[in-house]
């Protein structure tokens, strides 16, 4: 959606009120009081109302908006700007644009959204072909890191991240030259090396009928018990640049979009970052991710 596209068709609080109660009603809202997915509107308190216990839902209610009280045109700007370009806004810019007092309640609002989005790709499996593989991305040390540093060592600052990648073969029939397609990725930053903790995300994040890639990596060693077929290289050169390239891409291109975007990135916030970023890269051919993200936000 163009920028001047976005200002016509929500011009005011009240047409973008009006098109989120569309949105929530074609998804469907659930009474918290009986899980009643019945409801009609009540147009003069703009709320839903429960045609089975008559329970109210407000327009906020359930979605990232509840308990905010900031209006949704300003909900929508930043949805808008989170959604309009690859690499995104650091909350001081957004806070600039949208001509917000306080840096802490946009930071706030751009995290909701951002586990909205998480939220919403936790719901798919990648099935087929999956390159595996982590990379370490750059952390803000901890207080509790700077205390236990020793001289010379150093903090931690790096923390490793899992990173999966829906891979195709093709074919070119004329030339018989072989090259790969890529569909959707997954990223979950890790607390450790451990095989467990591979184990669980390979069991949550990939389909049980795909042929997983990856390195020799002793962490992989029961990635065959939950999918199809896991197949193993030597890590090298040609390896990264050609079995696993997708999955380098996609690090090499994350790394450099938090370090073009944000000064520094917090361990425990760096999920909510890795899944803005998929969230985006999963969705890099559709025309209308304002909206999609809208719905999602609807769901959370």
């Amino acid at each position: 959606m163009e920028l001047i596209t976005f200002f016509t068709k929500f011009s005011d609080e009240e047409s973008c009120k009006a098109f989120y109660r569309d949105i929530r009603q074609k998804e469907g809202v659930v009474c918290k009081k009986c899980q009643c997915k019945k409801h009609y509107w009540l147009q003069t308190l703009w709320q839903f109302k429960c045609s089975s216990c008559g329970f109210r839902t407000s327009l906020r209610s359930g979605t990232v908006m509840e308990n905010s009280r900031l209006p949704i045109k300003k909900w929508f700007l930043i949805m808008y700007l989170m959604s309009a370009t690859k690499k995104g806004y650091s909350a001081c810019e957004i806070q600039h644009q949208v001509g917000h007092k306080r840096y802490k309640t946009i930071w706030s609002i751009m995290h909701r959204i951002r586990e909205a989005m998480g939220k919403r790709d936790e719901k798919y499996q990648l099935n087929g072909m999956v390159e595996f593989d982590e990379g370490y991305f750059r952390i803000e040390a901890s207080k509790e890191d700077h205390k236990n540093s020793k001289r010379g060592r150093g903090s931690k600052r790096r923390q490793n991240v899992a990173v999966m990648a829906e891979s195709t073969y093709l074919e070119d029939i004329e030339t018989g030259k072989v090259s790969k397609h890529c569909r959707f990725f997954k990223m979950k930053a890790l607390s450790s090396h451990k095989s467990e903790e591979i184990d669980e995300t390979v069991e949550s994040s990939i389909d049980n009928e795909t042929i997983v890639f990856s390195d020799e990596s002793t962490s992989y060693i029961n990635i065959n018990d939950f999918v199809e077929g896991h197949i193993t290289e030597k890590s090298s050169d040609e390896t990264t640049n050609t079995t696993l390239k997708w999955v380098h891409i996609a690090i090499s291109n994350a790394k450099r979009n938090f370090l073009g975007v944000y000064h520094k990135i917090k361990g425990k916030y760096l999920q909510n970052y890795l899944d803005e970023f998929v969230y985006r890269l999963n969705r890099r051919y559709f025309k209308t991710l304002f909206i999609r993200l809208l719905v999602a936000s609807s769901l959370n």
